[in-house]
């Protein structure tokens, strides 16, 4: 069923692209990162290096630019269920799901809007279209199904830019509801937030100019500059074992393969799926077959909120059930993952 645009806003004020009013919030706070204080001004370097036609951020539909064809990419092995450091801890645990409003759903429908944190530089999960300015992909999918389904009215539901070291503290300030955005779930942000079921498979793998012709994680770190989103497992991952790498992190995993372009880090890690995106744009980079910390994605809220994970909850099974999530990957991540979709169903 085709559904009006939701309402996103990415700091900039003014008119949406859908008509409605943005509210000009930034979206990355006070963010900094360890490869420089690049903030805006990397944001149009980004932007410059898309328009210019690189290998960036093709259109971001599925007939858009630089579309390989299915099958073309490296296949990837299965995601398994992560080993939790903590013998005590589930990554899979949440709440039942509910059809029923608590506090937390009844306070958001007083508010007349649904805020999502969302991401906007994401290859097929959460990007903008140029063609078009909506953000689209996998799990913007998912998170209008949600929105809809809580709101009732696509037209109540705002999506707000997030960068990936401010997820956490988003949720936590109240800035959005819930954050749909690629995000795994780990015994340590359990602690920190609400998750609801897990929504997706994945795991961290490395991505590396094919020049380079290495095959190991050994042979790619060893004495070379990773890079890494802050506040990612990525990022945890190459702190705890570096394979004797010096560690760059940024805001967004996509400024990890500018910088790889411009030769300033050597590879970058980050979730299987979003980098078969980034290769399947960027025909000079490889995928290595090698995947470190198995686990799961989920949608993420403030901790207390229960009425609203188990909200959450029913629409993730409603979602599985009617076979939307296999049509959304089917649209957006087969073309990249291949026609793997069970292999990555939770």
């Amino acid at each position: 069923m085709r559904t009006a645009p939701s309402r996103t806003t990415d700091g900039a004020a003014g008119t949406g692209t859908d008509g409605t009013a943005t509210d000009g919030t930034a979206t990355d706070g006070t963010a900094t990162n360890h490869a420089g204080r690049a903030g805006r001004a990397r944001a149009a370097a980004v932007v410059a290096l898309l328009a210019a036609g690189a290998t960036l951020l093709g259109a971001g539909s599925p007939q858009g630019a630089g579309l390989p064809a299915a099958g073309g990419g490296p296949r990837q092995a299965a995601p398994q269920a992560a080993p939790a450091a903590d013998p005590n801890c589930d990554t899979g645990r949440s709440v039942p799901p509910s059809t029923v409003d608590g506090p937390a759903v009844k306070a958001i429908k007083d508010n007349k809007t649904l805020v999502i944190g969302v991401d906007q530089n994401s290859y097929r999960w959460g990007a903008r279209n140029p063609a078009t300015g909506e953000i689209e992909g996998f799990d913007i999918d998912l998170a209008k199904a949600i929105g809809t389904a809580l709101m009732g009215d696509p037209s109540k539901v705002t999506f707000k830019a997030v960068p990936t070291a401010e997820r956490i503290k988003f949720i936590q300030d109240g800035k959005v509801d819930m954050i749909v955005r690629t995000m795994t779930i780990t015994c340590e942000r359990m602690d920190q937030v609400a998750f609801s079921k897990p929504y997706f498979k994945t795991a961290n793998r490395l991505l590396v100019p094919k020049a380079r012709g290495v095959k190991t994680f050994d042979e790619a770190l060893n004495g070379r500059t990773a890079c890494a989103a802050r506040s990612s497992s990525a990022e945890d991952e190459l702190t705890k074992n570096p394979h004797g790498s010096k560690l760059v992190t940024v805001e967004n995993q996509l400024d990890c393969l500018v910088l790889m372009q411009l030769g300033k880090v050597d590879a970058t890690m980050t979730d299987d799926g979003l980098a078969a995106g980034q290769a399947a744009q960027d025909t000079t980079v490889t995928l290595l077959d090698e995947q470190v910390r198995p686990g799961v994605m989920g949608v993420a809220m403030k901790l207390g909120n229960t009425d609203l994970v188990a909200r959450v909850n029913q629409v993730l099974a409603d979602y599985q059930a009617s076979g939307a999530w296999r049509d959304s990957y089917d649209k957006w991540l087969k073309p990249t993952m291949h026609d793997d979709a069970e292999r990555f169903r939770p």
